[in-house]
């Protein structure tokens, strides 16, 4: 974080001679679900640009010269604000006075639940960065985008408002859906074979889950007792779906479908996307709808 602190006090320097975009607003979004929240409000009222390109690591993400100079050349940026958020705060806290943007920190407009140690123990309370993977704080993420753009460009404040409530009853439909399959299922017990990013998701809706790893950790090899829990699971509460995450490799998964007869499915966190999904134009509401299909083949 030091190099990142002293790159952007360099990085300063320049961006105080350089324009931000001209004939609209510029907004730079770290991960995709602010890009695409972002992309939906800004419309052609100026260009949104997304940090961290798809198919990166997020958690592996180390910002070049370069993203520390969009960031300071944007009047917006957006980011998360949580634990693999922390090169931003770092960078955000290097800019002098007003030189830097204006900045909105989501984890602020929600909130935020405490992950779940896998021993249940934490040293410090550490809190579940992955907000917009329930509709409820996605909703509320776009209202307070709205309310940011509204402050740095008051001449569009109708047009985001408008867009923020198109876009927002987009994913309280969502929602909507998803308590009605909860509420009519046949069981509530989802089942990951791998990271496990949905916490929001599964505390709104009442659902029980088991996960071989929990949130994101780095660890990619469950323990042997691990994985005898799971396939147990999945055979004694006759689990017909289990889950991965984009981008997974899927190596416990197969072992567990292998033992158990288990379908696999993806679940999107839509913490990054592929080049290709994002050459398609993917949204939030286009990659959940895919996720409520394979939420509802679960627990039926």
């Amino acid at each position: 974080m030091k190099r990142i602190l002293i790159v952007a006090a360099l990085l300063t320097l320049l961006i105080g001679c350089c324009a931000h975009a001209e004939g609209g607003l510029n907004v730079v979004a770290a991960n995709f679900p602010c890009y695409d929240f972002a992309r939906q409000l800004v419309g052609d009222r100026g260009e949104v640009s997304l940090l961290i390109h798809p198919g990166v690591e997020v958690h592996s993400y180390e910002p070049s010269p370069a993203d520390i100079l969009s960031i300071g050349q944007a009047d917006l940026f957006v980011y998360i604000g949580g634990e693999s958020d922390a090169w931003a705060d770092s960078i955000l806290s290097g800019f002098d006075g007003g030189d830097g943007p204006a900045a909105l920190r989501m984890m602020a407009a929600v909130t935020p639940l405490e992950e779940e140690a896998s021993d249940g123990v934490h040293d410090a309370p550490e809190y579940d960065e992955h907000i917009w993977t329930s509709p409820k704080n996605a909703s509320a993420m776009v209202r307070a985008l709205a309310d940011a753009l509204c402050e740095i460009d008051p001449d569009g404040a109708e047009a985001y408002r408008a867009a923020a409530a198109d876009y927002a009853a987009q994913i309280d439909g969502i929602g909507a859906e998803l308590a009605a399959i909860v509420e009519g299922a046949a069981r509530r017990e989802l089942v990951f074979a791998d990271r496990f990013p949905f916490l929001y998701l599964v505390r709104d809706y009442g659902l029980d889950y088991v996960a071989a790893f929990p949130s994101c950790t780095a660890d990619t090899e469950p323990t042997p007792q691990t994985m005898l829990d799971l396939i147990q699971r999945v055979a004694q509460d006759k689990i017909p779906v289990i889950y991965t995450i984009e981008l997974s490799t899927q190596a416990v998964a197969r072992a567990v479908a292998e033992e158990t007869g288990a379908a696999i499915r993806e679940l999107h966190s839509m913490q990054t996307v592929t080049q290709d999904q994002f050459d398609a134009g993917e949204t939030w509401v286009s990659l959940m709808e895919k996720n409520v299909g394979a939420i509802r083949e679960g627990l039926n």
